[in-house]
């Protein structure tokens, strides 16, 4: 069918419903030549309405995608179909981005396909960060028995190596203090677990994230982070969170000290720090009846090595790390931090590029979370 025989797809109002709509939307004729796609989907293919109109679909999906077969066969049954978790590969982005692809004819008598993309990123690091939550209660738990059952023999155990310390022959000295500073080890690691049982409230107020974000830079550039070279791109009218100051400066030096150390080997090693302001990000919380949106973003991201593909899925899951020496708590406590202030936290990483995004509700007297200061609440 010519495109001369068909209802014009741009025509008001049905172009103000495809544009209003946040999915990318790509309808195809029958030779899966382009012929209209809307704001969404000029902003996911990264071209515009008349770029993307003199294009086929096989020139913009990579070779072989199922996407391809999905098209053709609903062509062939004239009825629509769904591919989940479709791999959407593309020359015009640098990686492939996950997407459930909504594909169905205009109408039994209209030989046009219509495409919707929806991307899987969001439910993903939600689905992922309701994982990492539940293993952070376990970890509560396992905090619990390892305080009880455990310290209070090290104590013995150390008191012994301090005697053992001022009375065993000279060359046996490093031994007995081995034993005493693997102790104390031991101690500072249960330490770090029993965080994640501590469940008493805390003080929050309205935050200016920006004036956290330039502490934590003064405080990395200082330490781990030296000599690492910083760029910012804020969001100047970015409004508050309500959260308490200390524990937002432990959870952004924890993620730049992670990036510094990420970035040990990098030649032109780089952080960079944005804001933004992204409304449309919406999740439930438990005790309140409306959904909380999500709407303040902000990204540290580094040009390191990159994450293992074997580890992201467990990256926030307690005792999981990369590092020779880490004791794999200090992105799960981040991410218990970030939870109990309503928020949501993920990587994407790549070798070049690595990104943490956290996203945070603004600071009003709308909702409160149950469980915390104020009324056993937290402004959100």
């Amino acid at each position: 069918m010519s495109n001369a025989s068909v209802a014009p797809l741009d025509a008001a109002p049905a172009n103000a419903v495809l544009q209003a709509l946040p999915q990318p939307i790509v309808v195809l004729d029958a030779k899966r030549q382009i012929l209209f796609v809307n704001y969404a989907a000029e902003a996911f293919f990264g071209a515009s309405l008349s770029v993307l109109t003199r294009q086929k679909l096989d020139d913009l999906i990579a070779f072989g995608s199922p996407i391809i077969t999905l098209v053709e066969t609903v062509m062939q049954r004239r009825a629509p179909m769904t591919e989940y978790r479709v791999r959407v590969g593309s020359s015009r982005f640098g990686d492939e981005r996950v997407a459930d692809v909504f594909a169905s004819p205009i109408s039994d008598n209209d030989e046009r396909v219509t495409l919707l993309i929806q991307e899987r990123t969001m439910a993903d690091k939600i689905d992922r960060q309701m994982v990492s939550r539940g293993a952070a209660r376990s970890v509560t738990g396992l905090a619990a028995m390892l305080a009880h059952e455990i310290k209070n023999p090290l104590s013995g155990i150390r008191g012994a190596a301090q005697l053992l310390e001022q009375s065993v022959p000279s060359d046996e000295v490093p031994l007995a203090r081995l034993i005493r500073d693997e102790t104390d080890r031991i101690v500072g690691l249960i330490d770090r677990v029993e965080v994640f049982g501590d469940e008493r409230p805390v003080e929050r107020e309205p935050i200016n994230i920006h004036v956290i974000l330039d502490r934590v830079k003064l405080l990395a550039r200082s330490g781990v982070a030296r000599g690492i070279a910083f760029s910012e791109e804020y969001d100047p009218s970015l409004p508050p969170v309500y959260g308490n100051r200390d524990q937002l400066i432990q959870v952004f030096l924890n993620v730049m000290k992670n990036a510094a150390e990420a970035l040990e080997r990098t030649q032109k090693s780089e952080i960079k720090l944005s804001t933004a302001f992204r409304p449309g990000i919406r999740i439930s919380v438990a005790g309140v009846a409306e959904r909380i949106s999500l709407p303040l973003e902000i990204v540290i991201e580094d040009n390191g090595p990159g994450v293992p593909p074997d580890t992201m899925p467990f990256l926030f899951d307690p005792f999981v790390t990369t590092k020779t020496n880490g004791s794999g708590l200090g992105l799960a406590l981040v991410a218990k931090i970030i939870a109990d202030h309503g928020g949501v936290i993920d990587c994407e990483s790549r070798p070049g590029r690595t990104q943490f995004r956290i996203l945070l509700p603004v600071a009003s007297a709308a909702f409160r979370l149950p469980g915390t200061a104020a009324d056993e609440g937290a402004l959100l």
